[in-house]
């Protein structure tokens, strides 16, 4: 049998080369399982090179490890290697121009998604148990819809990031994945220890994002959405946006846009770093977006968050499809990934703007693609979200 310290084989190509393996504490209640942690969260001793060679060639060793990674050393989870991430994470695709892209197990031929692409990856071809990657504008929950796996974005700030590549940090957050509802919860009880667990009662479906979606994702989710709505005392259809998902996507693409330059300006002018196709378009479109801009967007968002809390006090979630579609098939069109990415925007969006936790759950397919269902709660509601989707599928 193989160590739990051993590198696992990588046929999908989820992991980086190097072989970054650290033993977990001999006990605690994730001894005996292995994890894989997105390259962008720092290993005392190992560059992390966030998905780009000219950031790992203008960085050195890390001189520590990663909270969100000691943790669950602690606890006794082993990491057996680092996964690769999209460029500085700023993609929901999972395509790599340097280091390649990891296969969608569950979707041959179709992208895993990303940022967290080996992460998602790994989990779903059973390299490991579960995995650690971060989310900003969707990068955990495109990739569990897209290969068919849970994945948590967290309540912004809940878990430290210190020790972690940034994006956006207003907007940054840690996710992991799982293959089952109950592993997911498990390493949500590490992370989010001493948080209530109230299960909540009144279920939201937001029917505006339903219809931002793909005609044959939304049928796809519609039964599911019956029975889940069945297991709440009350069930309420919502128009989430008053003034459209687009407006509020569009203003929280700017900000994001705003804090991305803030945190790699500097160093992109100084490094000229040789960024991919798509990449290099997007971070040349950040380093033009203008205070004026963000002073626009900016009470769009706030108006949205305002919204957002207005719709979901504690004891209310809201269900919205993970992504618009099944995952897009490699090598697409330049136009057709961005479309798509622009209406994934528009389902994602809503728990950035507003800081809030939210898990994929892989319910239903879509020509043989998976598609996820998500539970969006209010701040601070995660492990009530994870007890939540423990007791909806374990009552399937």
């Amino acid at each position: 049998m193989e160590s739990p310290a051993a590198r696992p084989d990588d046929p999908l190509g989820a992991f980086t080369d190097e072989r970054v393996v650290v033993a977990g504490a001999g006990a605690g209640p994730l001894a005996g399982l292995r994890f894989g942690l997105k390259d962008l969260y720092d290993v005392a001793g190992f560059v992390t090179r966030a998905g780009s060679p000219d950031w790992a060639r203008t960085h050195g060793p890390a001189a520590e490890t990663a909270p969100a990674a000691r943790v669950l050393l602690d606890a006794g989870a082993t990491l057996v290697g680092k996964t690769h991430t999209d460029e500085l994470a700023y993609s929901l695709l999972g395509e790599n121009a340097h280091y390649g892209t990891p296969t969608n197990p569950s979707a041959p031929g179709r992208v895993p998604g990303g940022s967290s692409s080996g992460s998602a990856s790994a989990v779903a071809g059973h390299l490991v148990d579960f995995s650690v990657g971060s989310d900003t504008g969707g990068s955990v929950r495109v990739p569990a819809s897209n290969c068919g796996i849970y994945g948590i974005r967290t309540t912004h700030g809940r878990i430290s990031l210190a020790n972690a590549v940034p994006l956006a940090p207003s907007f940054d957050t840690v996710g992991w994945f799982a293959r089952d509802a109950g592993l997911l919860e498990r390493v949500g009880r590490v992370y989010l220890a001493g948080e209530p667990a109230r299960v909540p009662t009144r279920l939201l479906v937001a029917r505006d994002a339903f219809a931002a979606a793909d005609e044959a994702a939304d049928a796809a989710l519609a039964p599911v959405v019956e029975g889940i709505a069945a297991r709440f005392s009350e069930r309420d259809d919502v128009v989430v946006a008053p003034d459209g998902l687009v407006e509020w996507a569009a203003a929280w693409r700017i900000l994001q846009a705003r804090e991305i330059w803030r945190a790699h300006g500097r160093w992109i002018e100084r490094t000229r770093p040789a960024f991919g196709p798509g990449l290099r378009e997007r971070f040349e479109w950040a380093s033009t977006v203008s205070e004026a801009e963000e002073a626009q967007a900016g009470p769009i968002c706030e108006a949205a968050r305002a919204r957002l809390t207005e719709l979901l006090p504690e004891g209310t979630v809201l269900c919205l499809p993970s992504a618009p579609s099944g995952a897009p098939r490699l090598a697409s069109l330049p136009d057709q990934l961005e479309e798509y990415r622009t209406r994934t925007m528009q389902l994602t969006c809503s728990a950035g703007i507003a800081e809030l936790p939210q898990i994929s759950m892989p319910l239903a397919e879509v020509d043989s693609c998976p598609i996820g269902l998500s539970l969006l709660g209010p701040a601070g509601s995660d492990r009530a979200l994870l007890r939540l989707v423990g007791d909806l599928v374990e009552g399937e």
